[in-house]
């Protein structure tokens, strides 16, 4: 990982004002509030976290958007957790953590949930394809040969009410816009999608309901794309949110996804979900200028983060 660069000259911002930006927004968007009926889930990278040194008040805001769900799949978390847990000091008690080890471009990925909606069950496993299988992970159209995922998926079981799930956090191989690393991509994307299809019909699964977050690094949902004919190759469904944009800060990007087959998971889906675009007017209002959003844009990767959170509701 390689963090992002402070804006110059920094800015300085009051944190109540921002977070009041943020509950404003949240408002516009839709955003459901937390029920004992439901299971809000969310996807968020969060960006070199544990790198680019945030301040206790970017913390605070990161925290304050986090806190609006019960569970959150997270990625990019550095090798020290000294930031994690300055971050988790921001939420309230009944939130935990559990996080894989390290892999590709020495990240971690994990989970933060409510303890008091979500309990953690026996399962936490990183998702590997044995080398014996590795000649079933092939895509016609796409070249070279899958060797294994860059960053292992994290996979953890969770109940909330009556809905038992296992929980995937997932940050697919980007590389570069070249051809060899976007067939790698693509690559990855379908022995993630394999192997869901395969716990999914198990009958000796730990669960059934398998549920995909992250950042797949999927550039559209469109049928052009190597990455998403990959995921949608063996049943899961990527279901379309209530808002347009991407969960990029350009907007113009599939990132971030949430998805699941059908059966338990897709009844449970309320239908609401959706990119929670942080970064829409008024947040740090002070520096929007229109006709030149790069000292903006830099303020927001620094402090908060590159990507936007994607939700997505369930019954429970």
């Amino acid at each position: 990982m390689v963090p992002h660069e402070q804006e110059s000259p920094p800015f300085s911002y009051t944190l109540a004002t921002e977070r009041q930006a943020l509950l404003s927004t949240k408002v516009l968007r839709s955003i459901p509030d937390k029920s004992s009926n439901t299971l809000l889930s969310a996807t968020w990278n969060l960006t070199n976290f544990g790198l680019q040194q945030r301040s206790s008040d970017d913390l605070a805001l990161m925290a304050e958007i986090i806190n609006w769900f019960d569970l959150v799949a997270i990625q990019e978390i550095a090798d020290s957790l000294e930031h994690l847990r300055a971050l988790m000091q921001h939420l309230p008690a009944s939130y935990h953590v559990i996080l894989s080890d390290i892999g590709g471009n020495d990240e971690r990925a994990g989970f933060l949930y409510d303890s008091d909606k979500v309990t953690r069950l026996e399962l936490a496993a990183e998702v590997a394809v044995p080398p014996s299988d590795h000649r079933f992970i092939r895509m016609k159209g796409v070249s070279g040969a899958f060797d294994g995922f860059d960053r292992n998926p994290y996979a953890v079981a969770f109940q909330a009410g009556n809905l038992a799930f296992t929980a995937v956090s997932v940050h697919l191989y980007f590389g570069s816009h070249s051809y060899f690393d976007e067939d790698r991509r693509a690559l990855e994307a379908y022995a993630l999608a394999r192997w869901a299809d395969q716990r999914h019909k198990a009958a000796g699964s730990y669960s059934q309901n398998i549920l995909v977050m992250g950042d797949m690094n999927l550039p559209k949902c469109e049928s052009s794309s190597n990455v998403y004919k990959a995921l949608k190759k063996r049943g899961l469904l990527l279901p379309k949110h209530s808002t347009s944009m991407g969960s990029n800060l350009a907007g113009d990007k599939a990132y971030d996804q949430v998805a699941f087959h059908s059966g338990g998971m897709q009844q449970a889906y309320t239908g609401k979900s959706g990119v929670f675009d942080f970064d829409h007017a008024p947040f740090f209002a002070a520096i929007w200028d229109p006709d030149n959003k790069d000292f903006f844009n830099a303020a927001v990767k620094f402090h908060i983060a590159d990507h936007r959170p994607l939700w997505a509701e369930f019954d429970i």
